[in-house]
């Protein structure tokens, strides 16, 4: 068992723009995974180079930037047994055109750029990115919410 997790997640603009975002929030909050930080923002492309560095030097980097800012996206933290594990299995696999009917990326992807959505890979990765996109101040620790 993983054990209570945090990970990272972004509505990308794409489902942002098609008015998907709160039919995704919807599902997120259905499986169990607590929603423990959200934002909605439009990433400037300075901030988009920065958060996709680790694919600088990729063929697909300048397009995956432009993507990423052409509209706001929704920037979350999800909280929960196993979360990093279980957002990933929401959002299917990484090419809408192969992702399941069921599935974030089969319902509201079309591609696999515009997939609609991101999640962490790994406990490292998701604290690095939860960390890139929020404060301290910002998350609500679970035993605080009401």
């Amino acid at each position: 068992m993983a054990g209570t997790e945090r990970t990272f997640a972004i509505i990308k603009p794409d489902a942002v723009a098609a008015g998907n975002a709160g039919k995704i929030i919807s599902r997120i909050e259905e499986s169990g995974l607590a929603i423990i930080a959200m934002k909605k923002m439009r990433l400037t492309e300075g901030q988009a180079q920065g958060f996709y560095a680790v694919h600088k030097e990729r063929p697909f980097f300048g397009d995956l930037v432009k993507f990423m800012t052409e509209g706001p996206v929704v920037a979350l933290i999800l909280e929960g047994e196993g979360a990093i594990g279980r957002w990933r299995d929401l959002m299917g696999p990484t090419n809408s055109e192969e992702a399941p009917a069921g599935t974030i990326r089969g319902d509201f992807g079309t591609s696999i750029e515009r997939n609609a959505s991101h999640g962490s890979d790994a406990p490292e990765t998701a604290l690095l990115e939860t960390n890139y996109f929020f404060n301290a101040m910002e998350i609500v620790v679970q035993s605080e919410a009401l």
